[in-house]
């Protein structure tokens, strides 16, 4: 069987497929599941500008994914996260009275 890639355990039992039909393992130690071999895609800084402008347009989440050639799953991460990095208190200056 596979090493565990997190505790290097061969303590590992297959546990079904992921949705593209790539063979699931667990680890038996630490809980861990991975694949194999696995294909993990690098979103470029590129993309990420063209999908902040996207953002700023009213597309639908789908719409920007398919333009970007992104999952709709990793463009949600990616919202949530930038949505995370914002500041929550709002700096209101007060007008001044009178003219």
């Amino acid at each position: 069987m596979l090493a565990c890639p997190i505790c290097a355990s061969v303590q590992t039992v297959k546990n079904g497929r992921i949705d593209n039909g790539k063979q699931r393992f667990k680890c038996q130690d630490c809980g861990r599941q991975f694949i194999e071999q696995p294909t993990k895609k690098v979103i470029d800084q590129a993309t990420r500008e063209l999908i902040d402008r996207l953002l700023l347009e009213r597309i639908s989440l789908a719409e920007i994914a398919r333009a970007a050639q992104v999952s709709e799953q990793w463009l949600q991460t990616y919202i949530n996260e930038k949505y995370a990095n914002v500041p929550r208190q709002v700096q209101v200056t007060p007008k001044k009275k009178g003219g």
